[in-house]
């Protein structure tokens, strides 16, 4: 059973910094594109950043600037370098992995971030 875990949440705060890290208990052959989606308290999960196997990066508007995600092929690992951090960035915040196939997508169990003002 493929697994997500996730490791780098916690308490800061603001203006503070954390990583989070996810690896991915698959080959990244099998993934297309990895990332991070957030959910907070009482809102939708929205999509933070995404990385595809060839670099190619998106992010949320919110996030631009202050955010930034990476990828180790090698070690079936995706990081985000989370600065500037604001109340608004507390959530949960859950790995994802798009596999190539079947068709369909991986999750993390979430890590919890939250930023104190």
């Amino acid at each position: 059973q493929v697994q997500l875990v996730e490791s780098g949440g916690g308490l800061v705060q603001a203006g503070g910094s954390l990583r989070l890290s996810c690896v991915a208990s698959v080959s990244s052959f099998n993934i297309n594109t990895m990332g991070w989606y957030r959910q907070a308290p009482g809102k939708q999960r929205e999509l933070v950043a995404g990385i595809t196997r060839s670099g190619n990066t998106g992010y949320a508007d919110s996030v631009k600037g202050r955010f930034a995600i990476s990828r180790d092929n090698a070690n079936n690992a995706v990081h985000l370098q989370m600065n500037s951090l604001k109340p608004e960035d507390t959530a949960v915040y859950y790995c994802f992995a798009d596999r190539v196939t079947p068709s369909g997508t991986w999750w993390g169990q979430g890590t919890q971030v939250t930023v104190s003002s």
